[in-house]
């Protein structure tokens, strides 16, 4: 039986992308200067304007408009063409902190709400990924990379990548449909767009799943000059498919931008991940899901669910029982075993959080408490 999965991926530039990254800016400096920062910050960029709110409770002396724009002009939104620029732009703030209710649990072993959480793994790929994600995600990692070294000077920073894989029987066979849209520069003519995006982009990173019969659509709106923010508007968290599993496996509470470790719906799908990974890793299973819930003022999860869609080798039990005995999932727990108050993840917002090689959850050092099991 064939079927076929569709992923998107988006660059540093796009809209949403650029809150998320300014919100995990603002979040890197005030951990820098105190760990114990509480952030939860969002942003929304729109015709020359950045505006910034958030509940923060921290030490530090942040220079929240010099962050705004030295983010914005990092990824090269540096100059009128790209219709943005960081040096132009009304940077509005608007600041609260964080309700005493919330904070007098923050700091415990305790839950301080009831959220659910997921993660997933798969061996499908080496970063076990889903690979139509995995994919898409290098393309736009490629797009930025031959914009920023000057292999094609006319592509600007907005752009996407979606890539459809075909499968049979659950194991991918070829990429049957690839989209990519790169804002670009008026100069450049569509054809020598089109000519160079496939051969400096797509096939370099999709050789060997392409044939005769993939369909590839490049920029088809035809033009793609005059964009963002000009004529869209940015949000922080707005693209957690992206994020996480490009919708192959399930999203939990919310997004993971702009906030600070203690925020459980960041740290804790981190969590979910990594258990996923080490999982699929020591080869129990082919791929594997795992849900974790908490509740208000419970220290440990008050369920942990895991599917491996019928590729697992021993009971799932078996698993649960390896999870709830080695791993301790309590809030603190779970920012100690996976070092999270350091300043690291402003780098997850302008790539992907999940799948990369530099980041404390995607680490394989729990795989033989996994692998004792077979």
């Amino acid at each position: 039986m064939k079927n076929y999965i569709t992923s998107e991926s988006v660059s540093c530039g796009h809209p949403d992308k650029v809150c998320d990254q300014i919100s995990d800016a603002i979040l890197d400096d005030c951990l820098e200067q105190d760990p114990d920062s509480r952030v939860a910050c969002e942003t929304m960029v729109t015709t020359w304007t950045a505006i910034v709110s958030w509940e923060i409770t921290t030490k530090a002396q942040v220079n929240y408009t010099e962050i705004v724009r030295n983010t914005i002009k990092e990824i090269w939104y540096n100059e009128e063409e790209a219709c943005f620029n960081g040096d132009d732009i009304w940077v509005h703030l608007l600041i609260n902190t964080q309700s005493p209710d919330i904070a007098q649990w923050v700091d415990t072993w305790w839950a301080w709400d009831q959220w659910i959480m997921y993660g997933y793994a798969t061996n499908e790929t080496e970063s076990f990924m889903p690979l139509p994600i995995d994919l898409a995600h290098k393309l736009t990692n490629k797009l930025e990379q031959v914009r920023k070294e000057n292999i094609l000077p006319y592509l600007l920073p907005d752009a996407k990548s979606q890539v459809t894989v075909e499968y049979e029987n659950w194991k991918p066979q070829r990429v049957d449909t690839v989209v990519i849209s790169n804002q670009h520069r008026a100069s450049v003519d569509l054809e020598t767009l089109k000519k160079w995006i496939l051969e400096e982009v797509i096939k370099p990173v999709l050789w060997d799943l392409l044939d005769e019969n993939t369909i590839l659509h490049i920029n088809p709106t035809w033009r793609f000059v005059i964009w963002w923010p000009k004529w869209d508007c940015g949000l922080t968290g707005r693209k957690i498919i992206v994020d996480t599993y490009g919708g192959v496996g399930r999203h939990g509470w919310g997004a993971f931008s702009g906030k600070d470790p203690s925020k459980v719906d960041r740290s804790w799908a981190y969590i979910a991940r990594y258990l996923a990974k080490n999982i699929v890793a020591s080869w129990v299973c082919d791929k594997c899901e795992i849900q974790i819930s908490y509740a208000i003022w419970v220290v440990q999860p008050t369920s942990i669910y895991v599917d491996c869609f019928g590729t697992e080798k021993v009971e799932i039990v078996k698993i649960i029982n390896a999870v709830k005995e080695n791993f301790d999932l309590s809030q603190n727990g779970i920012i100690e075993k996976l070092d999270l108050k350091k300043p690291i993840f402003k780098k997850t917002a302008s790539g992907w959080h999940f799948g990369r090689n530099d980041v404390s959850w995607e680490k394989l050092d729990s795989v033989n408490i996994f692998k004792s099991l077979i």
